[in-house]
C-alpha cells in the first residue's frame, strides 16, 4: 500500500562534509554517502528526492526508495525552493548548502542548519548529539554508538538494525576468497595499511585461498563488480567497506586513526586495531607526525587469524 505516497521528502546528502566530523571538503566522501542511505528505511513509501553530488549518482541510482537523484547545481536548487516538502533532512555541514536547506518550505526539518547568528546548530532535539559529535572531537573519541543509531536518533527514529541500501546490482560472479582492498583517498592517508603489510599477508595466505588486489578504482561500478567477485574484503575504514557490508560480503576492517565503534558489522566481520604503544588512538585526524604511524602495528599474522577464523564461520571458505 502506497499510503503515505503524497508525503514529499527531501535528502540533502552531497558527501562534501564528513557527517560525524568538523573538516569541510568540496571532495566528495562516497562512504558517507553510502552509509547514509540507512535513513531510507524511515521513509519506506514516501515520494524521496535526493540532492548528492555526481560523483555519488551510481550509488543511489537504482534504488527502489528514491524518486529522484537531484544533482547539486544553480538550476535545481532554484526549482527546488518553488516546491514544499513534508519532511528535509539535511546532512551537510557547508554554510552555503545549511542556508539553502533551511530556506525551503517545509513542515518539518532534520540535521544541520544555520541559526540566526550564521552559526552552525541542530533543528530538534534528537539532532544535538548529532551535532556535538560533529564538532567536539573529544565527545568523538568517547562515543559508543554505531553510525545508524545516531543518525536515527537525530530524525527522532529508533534504529532497528536496519542495513545501507545500495541501488546497484553487479553483474559480476565470486571469483575470488579475498580481495585486498589496500587503497584509501588522499584525504585520510593515514587510514592506509602499508603496502609491505599487505605483501606479507598475501604470502601467508596465498597458499589456502584464491586472493585478488583492489580493482575498479577508475570507475565505482567496476569498482563494486570487483568487490561483489569476492567472497571476504579486507580493508581499511574506507568507502570499501561500506559497499562490503552493503553487498552483504564477509569483511575484516583495520582501523586505526579512525574509531571502529561507527561501523555495525551486521554479524558479516569484525575488526582489528593496532597493537601499538600510543595512547592517540583513534585520534581522529587525517594526518600523523609520528615516524610510525599505529597502522603499521597491525600484524599481518593477526590478520591472518581472523580470516581463518571467519572462514571457519562460513561453509563457502574453499578455494575458488
Amino acid at each position: 500500500m502506497r499510503i503515505k505516497a503524497d508525503k514529499k521528502v527531501l535528502i540533502v546528502k552531497l558527501g562534501y562534509s564528513e557527517t560525524l566530523d568538523s573538516a569541510l571538503s568540496l571532495t566528495t566522501s562516497l562512504g558517507d554517502v553510502l552509509r547514509s542511505t540507512v535513513i531510507l528505511h524511515f521513509f519506506k513509501g514516501y515520494h524521496v528526492s535526493w540532492l548528492a553530488d555526481r560523483q555519488a549518482f551510481p550509488l543511489l541510482e537504482g534504488n527502489k526508495h528514491i524518486n529522484r537523484i537531484l544533482a547539486y547545481d544553480p538550476d535545481i536548487l532554484s526549482e527546488l525552493k518553488k516546491d514544499r516538502f513534508d519532511t528535509v533532512v539535511n546532512l551537510e555541514k557547508i554554510p552555503e548548502i545549511c542556508e539553502f536547506s533551511g530556506s525551503l518550505v517545509f513542515n518539518e526539518y532534520f540535521g544541520f542548519y544555520l541559526n540566526g547568528s550564521g552559526n552552525l546548530h541542530k533543528y530538534t532535539l534528537g539532532s544535538k548529539r548529532l551535532l556535538e559529535l560533529a564538532q567536539d572531537i573529544k565527545k568523538k573519541r568517547k562515543n559508543k554508538n554505531c553510525w545508524q543509531e545516531i543518525l536515527a536518533e537525530a530524525l527522532d527514529k529508533k534504529w532497528n538494525y536496519e542495513e545501507y541500501l545500495l541501488g546497484y546490482r553487479p553483474n559480476s560472479k565470486v571469483k575470488y576468497d579475498i580481495g585486498f582492498n589496500w587503497s584509501t583517498g588522499y584525504k585520510w592517508s593515514n587510514k592506509a595499511w602499508p603496502r609491505y603489510c599487505w605483501e606479507g599477508l598475501e604470502s601467508l595466505l596465498k597458499d589456502r585461498y584464491a586472493i585478488s588486489w583492489q580493482e575498479g578504482l577508475g570507475d565505482i561500478r567496476e569498482y563494486m563488480d570487483w568487490i561483489d567477485s569476492c567472497r571476504m574484503i579486507i580493508t581499511a575504514d574506507t568507502l570499501g567497506l561500506h559497499l562490503a557490508l552493503a553487498l552483504k560480503k564477509k569483511v575484516i576492517a583495520l582501523f586505526g586513526p579512525t574509531s571502529h565503534r561507527e561501523i555495525y558489522f551486521y554479524n558479516r566481520g569484525s575488526f582489528l586495531l593496532p597493537e601499538a604503544p600510543y595512547k592517540c588512538t583513534p585520534c581522529l585526524r587525517p594526518y600523523c607526525e609520528k615516524k610510525r604511524q599505529c597502522m603499521e602495528y597491525i600484524f599481518p599474522e593477526r590478520v591472518k587469524e581472523k580470516v581463518e577464523y571467519e572462514f571457519t564461520r562460513n561453509t563457502s571458505s574453499r578455494k575458488v
